[in-house]
């Protein structure tokens, strides 16, 4: 039985395949040398706009933004996994009571923009005298939305499972909530891990929107250093350093997720079987004399 969900393409449409690449290939070269030459021809590659980068003062400045994203993100990530977790199992919960205000509470939060609840943290603290910080605002906002999306993740890759591996857990006598940690939980994690680090990736950009809300995050930084009239307004510069820092931890992120779900596999095909002597032994036990 074919793996794929479509016709294997022949020979003729692997050459129109080859073609279509090497054009679309072309087209993105294209763009990429046009913005490149339109931001030389308006001076933006100019010694001058990225002489601010090489004083210790700037890579101070650029290293104090880095660290505050950093654990705006950390914090945020921590809380979030902690949120989605407790209201993941709120939601498979056979309790009604419990069941459907933690629905409520994930598809409330899940609605509200990002910027809208740190603009309620925030100035809500400002009215009500509540003491909060721009970064409580942004780890706050961060992790009702974050934590919100993760606990539908978390419940929609235990309800992934199949549905014989729980009917068999209950069957030894297991409780529900060993069911969900011992049987459920294991198996759910290798198929989340992708779509949790996607998520983890979203929570650690958005720690740029406290920015408005003057967090001293990378952004702010960045807003800052652009607009130093010494060095010509190096917007688009810092921007581009900034940028690259975001990339650069993205991408981070991406390599831990490859890591950790290539280690999964290897653990699970270790324990996938008996070992070879116990292989042997059965199949020597079985065998007609």
């Amino acid at each position: 039985m074919s793996a794929v969900l479509y016709d294997v393409p022949g020979p003729r449409a692997k050459a129109r395949n080859r073609i279509l690449n090497v054009i679309v290939l072309a087209l993105l070269a294209a763009g990429i040398l046009w913005l490149v030459l339109r931001l030389n021809s308006t001076g933006q590659f100019e010694g001058r706009r990225w002489a601010q980068f090489q004083y210790t003062a700037i890579q101070e400045q650029l290293l104090t933004g880095l660290l505050n994203t950093l654990r705006a993100a950390g914090a945020a990530t921590v809380l979030a996994l902690i949120f989605g977790a407790v209201f993941a199992a709120a939601r498979i919960s056979d309790h009604r009571w419990l069941r459907v205000p933690a629905t409520f509470v994930v598809e409330l939060f899940r609605a509200i923009p990002l910027l809208i609840l740190m603009f309620f943290f925030y100035y809500g603290s400002l009215e009500f005298e509540l003491g909060l910080s721009p970064f409580h605002a942004v780890v706050f906002g961060l992790t009702l939305y974050n934590g919100s999306v993760l606990a539908e993740i978390f419940r929609a890759g235990i309800a992934a499972v199949p549905k014989g591996q729980r009917e068999a857990a209950y069957a030894t006598g297991l409780r529900k909530n060993q069911v969900v940690r011992l049987v459920l939980l294991p198996q759910a994690i290798r198929a989340m891990l992708p779509a949790i680090v996607s998520q983890l990736v979203v929570l650690l950009k958005d720690t740029a929107l406290g920015f408005i809300i003057t967090y001293n995050e990378l952004l702010y930084v960045a807003k800052q250093m652009g607009g130093r009239l010494e060095f010509g307004f190096p917007y688009i510069p810092t921007y581009i350093v900034i940028a690259v820092i975001y990339i650069g931890l993205c991408s981070l992120l991406s390599l831990l997720a490859r890591y950790l779900e290539g280690r999964s596999r290897r653990s699970r095909k270790v324990t996938g079987g008996p070992p070879p002597a116990a292989a042997e032994s059965a199949t020597s036990a079985e065998a007609p004399l």
